[in-house]
């Protein structure tokens, strides 16, 4: 099965299921579906940045400051975090993400309920190569210099900016 074959629950403004769709007809369409957005940090502290392999099928070759993905048919959030974090890392046993917050991600061509999660990766990464051309991991302020010279995933650099609020107490900016 490729990754446009994967089954994904089809939901609505409320983040109910009303369907379901293969992700490939998903996107094309522009389907409001469910995914996770984890911040992956080393016992340093430093986040965890990737760019995207050409092969993706949503923002190919963009860097982005979380590892995630969709959630699958009848998946929660909490297992696809989890599943999402230790393929993308290539690590296993990494403790469970700490869920922090959910909105609704809306551009003109995609829609999801995206699920924000933290986690602690103290084991060495080896990413999976369908996934990710190049990683590294970058200290906050040498992320904030980067922040406009490199292209970024749209849903990542919203995902980023809601959570730096959340974290400044700005529940409304994080949630709205």
């Amino acid at each position: 099965m490729t990754p446009a074959d994967e089954i994904l629950d089809i939901v609505d403004a409320h983040d109910e299921v009303v369907g379901q769709a293969p992700r490939g007809e998903a996107t094309a369409r522009g389907l409001r579906h469910r995914c996770v957005f984890i911040e992956a940090r080393d016992p340093a502290g430093r986040l965890f940045v990737h760019r995207r392999t050409p092969t993706k099928l949503v923002f190919p070759s963009h860097h982005d400051m979380f590892v995630g993905g969709v959630v699958g048919a009848g998946e929660s959030y909490d297992t696809a975090a989890l599943r999402e974090a230790e393929e993308e890392l290539g690590v296993s046993g990494l403790p469970r993400p700490t869920p922090l917050f959910k909105y609704l991600y809306e551009s003109p061509r995609h829609s999801w309920w995206s699920y924000v999660y933290e986690v602690r990766c103290e084991l060495p990464v080896r990413p999976q190569a369908e996934e990710v051309a190049w990683h590294t991991f970058l200290t906050d302020a040498e992320l904030e210099e980067r922040l406009g010279g490199w292209t970024w995933v749209p849903d990542g650099l919203e995902t980023y900016h809601r959570l730096r609020a959340y974290r400044a107490g700005d529940t409304a900016g994080a949630t709205a």
